[in-house]
């Protein structure tokens, strides 16, 4: 469908509650893909629910992980996506056939994964109290260096176009690094009114623009721009664009994100299930949407295209969208809604068979509509798909899954063919097919089918020098972590998970 038609004349933000996405596993975090045609949902149960958007149904399920999936990423074209967990594993998977590609293990827990804007073979990783480290698919990384204070709660980010990496400390600190050789070229502190300094929370980026915002500890959300930042160099103090906070509560923010066109700005509570919706260019609170109340937000993404937002409380995936009124007015051009009942005149030649004031005023124009010709070969790429450096869309994005549809009671034709399917493995052909036709018909089937080539996945440990060993996740409940740390990891069963779920949902921030 063309992005045009969708374009409404009103505001562009969602406006009130459109129904929500039940993973059966309680949901963590989700992320969209470039194109905002596929959702993946990570799970407590750590497997991943990959949901077709247009039809709000699942299209794939992965058993990624033993453990609860705390951040993802997706590639560029969508083929790839990166999973983080809470046990230290961080897995790169293929969509199409999802199977895990490679594994890294760290020696303390992920906090974040994301991959380059523009380059599937890296990625960046913030490990818990260390620096951020950029990695390679083939193993290789690099340790982004730290500040002179060397404070080690440290959150990284690429920027839009992926040539710098934006980090940022608990002492308030931002740093801005090459992609290339890791050389600091710009930084600057974030301060209160005072001299105090905040702690930096996250670093988002806008997908339109240069802007991006500073999530920090004293509940104020700054919006800066990344060329006035490179421009004051190191020790520099910019002025933030905007500042956003809530006057009135003191809301301190769990998740902050531009919309698509980086004209809106939300933010999700860190209290409740409520989501602030402002507007950049003027600093304005345009909308407050409100959950249900008693619920605790997880997590909040913004649509790339269109005026969605969807939020994570107590495992269901929240959907918000605008009101959609019907206009009839899109079938027919000369409908009109009447308020009542109105006499209606009929002109002299409207039951005519030909209409002779008609002819005349073609004649008296000159040039017929048949003369016009209308170019329907021509494919002009979709602005919002196409970054202002690029000319043309990625063809091989994916944008889609196929779902094949799962036959419970077979009838006897089907009995034969899965019989001749087994001699003819022999063959170039059907060995491809099988597993994919096997994986497929059910989840219970998936899980047999890969586990020989899930043998096979490359696991790589990598080292960090100076890493805490002992550290526990943040999502996990830690009361006591000599004792019950490694417990809760191991014996890990659904009615238990849904009781610390409310617990350690508490203790996040």
């Amino acid at each position: 469908m063309n992005l045009e038609l969708l374009e409404s004349f009103g505001q562009n933000h969602p406006e009130e509650f459109d129904g929500t996405l039940d993973c059966v596993s309680i949901a963590i975090t989700c992320a969209f893909n470039r194109h905002g045609t596929l959702l993946a949902v990570g799970c407590n149960d750590g497997r991943i629910v990959i949901w077709d958007f247009l039809t709000r149904g699942i299209a794939k399920v992965i058993n990624a992980h033993v453990h609860p999936v705390c951040s993802l990423s997706w590639s560029r074209d969508g083929h790839k996506l990166l999973t983080a967990a809470t046990d230290n594993t961080v897995s790169l998977w293929t969509i199409m056939t999802g199977e895990s590609d490679k594994i890294f293990r760290f020696p303390s827990p992920v906090l974040k994964v994301q991959f380059h804007p523009r380059d599937s073979t890296r990625f960046i990783v913030c490990p818990m109290k260390h620096a951020a480290v950029l990695m390679n698919i083939n193993g290789t990384h690099q340790i982004i260096p730290l500040d002179d204070d060397s404070d080690l709660n440290i959150v990284a980010s690429f920027d839009r176009r992926g040539k710098y990496i934006y980090t940022g400390n608990a002492k308030g600190r931002i740093l801005v690094f090459t992609i290339k050789k890791l050389d600091m070229v710009a930084s600057f502190k974030v301060t209160t009114g005072t001299l105090n300094t905040t702690a930096i929370k996250s670093i988002e980026f806008a997908r339109r623009g240069n802007c991006f915002l500073v999530n920090s500890a004293d509940r104020i959300i700054r919006v800066y721009e990344s060329g006035e930042i490179l421009a004051c160099g190191r020790g520099g103090e910019p002025e933030p664009i905007q500042k956003l906070q809530d006057l009135v509560n003191k809301t301190l923010w769990k998740k902050c994100c531009f919309s698509g066109d980086g004209e809106y700005i939300v933010a999700g509570s860190a209290r409740q299930h409520s989501l602030y919706i402002w507007e950049k260019g003027v600093g304005n609170l345009v909308k407050i949407l409100h959950g249900t109340k008693g619920e605790l937000l997880l997590d909040v993404v913004w649509h790339p295209v269109r005026p969605i937002i969807v939020s994570i409380s107590s495992g269901l995936v929240s959907i918000w969208a605008q009101n959609q009124v019907e206009n009839w007015s899109a079938f027919a051009p000369d409908f009109k809604e009447l308020d009542e009942n109105v006499e209606y005149e009929e002109h002299e030649s409207e039951f005519d068979l030909e209409d002779e004031d008609k002819e005349k005023e073609e004649n008296q124009n000159g040039k017929e509509e048949e003369d016009y010709e209308v170019d329907v070969t021509t494919v002009e790429p979709i602005q919002a798909f196409v970054s202002s450096d690029e000319e043309s869309e990625d063809n091989s994005a994916l944008l889609y899954l196929h779902v094949s549809p799962e036959i419970e009671e077979p009838e006897e034709g089907w009995a034969v063919h899965t019989d001749l399917r087994k001699p003819a493995t022999v063959t170039t052909r059907p060995p491809e097919e099988t597993p994919m036709n096997e994986k497929k018909r059910g989840h219970s089937n998936s899980d047999v089918s890969p586990s020989p080539k899930k043998k096979k996945t490359k696991s790589l440990d990598i080292d960090l020098p100076g890493a805490p060993l002992d550290e526990i996740h943040p999502l996990l409940n830690v009361k006591k972590p000599n004792e019950k740390g490694q417990s809760k990891k191991s014996n890990r069963s659904q009615k238990p998970r849904q009781k610390s779920d409310k617990s350690k949902h508490k203790e996040y921030y």
